[in-house]
């Protein structure tokens, strides 16, 4: 394939493809900078809050630069990777990732998403559940926080999940079990649907 006929197919070519285009031509990484960089950002955010969401972002894409040549070319979608090291390094952050829920549970104030109806009585329902959830979520130790918030913001499968963690798919079963026995038991009888819901196999 000619060079102008490799950079047109690029865009239509899945992850795996983008990456193994890039270990010849490091240029090609772009692209999946370009598919993937909001989706990671937006969950930095809701972990972490903005102020470090933008070093972690750009770490995580630096990071999968440099592990390209590493990159397992079976998987076609390179999501449940990237995903993978992002939450490595808000592992670096866990006492700010607390902080940041404690502030919420206490002011209702979340950092990235606007309340889903004009209504006053819903944005007040919405508000109380979204610190009883920040509340749940603080007290939640590490594997079962990273776990269950893949699933839900990063809305990856369970296969993806134990991609991303490097673990088998019954621990992430399991620790999705326990994760949502824990938010339910801290929530009472307020919905943690958003968090509770099984991802597609």
């Amino acid at each position: 394939m000619t060079p102008q006929g490799l950079a047109h197919a690029v865009p239509d070519a899945d992850d795996a493809t983008v990456i193994r285009l890039s270990r010849h031509e490091p240029e090609h990484f772009t692209e999946l900078f370009r598919r993937h960089a909001p989706h990671i950002q937006r969950y930095v955010v809701r972990r972490l809050g903005t102020d470090a969401a933008d070093d972690i972002v750009a770490e995580t894409f630096l990071l999968a630069f440099r592990q390209r040549d590493r990159y397992d070319l079976a998987h076609a979608d390179a999501r449940p990777w990237l995903y993978g090291i992002a939450t490595n390094l808000i592992g670096r952050h866990r006492r700010a990732e607390i902080r940041l829920y404690r502030a919420l549970a206490r002011t209702g104030a979340d950092p990235v998403c606007e309340p889903f109806t004009d209504r006053v009585d819903d944005r007040v329902s919405a508000g109380h559940a979204s610190r009883q959830l920040a509340a749940a979520l603080a007290r939640l130790p590490a594997e079962l926080r990273d776990t269950i918030l893949l699933a839900a913001w990063g809305d990856l499968s369970y296969v993806q999940i134990a991609v991303a963690l490097g673990v088998p798919i019954g621990t992430v079963r399991s620790r999705l079990s326990r994760a949502r026995t824990k938010l339910r038991q801290t929530m009472g009888d307020t919905d943690p649907s958003a968090l509770t819901e099984e991802p597609q196999k």
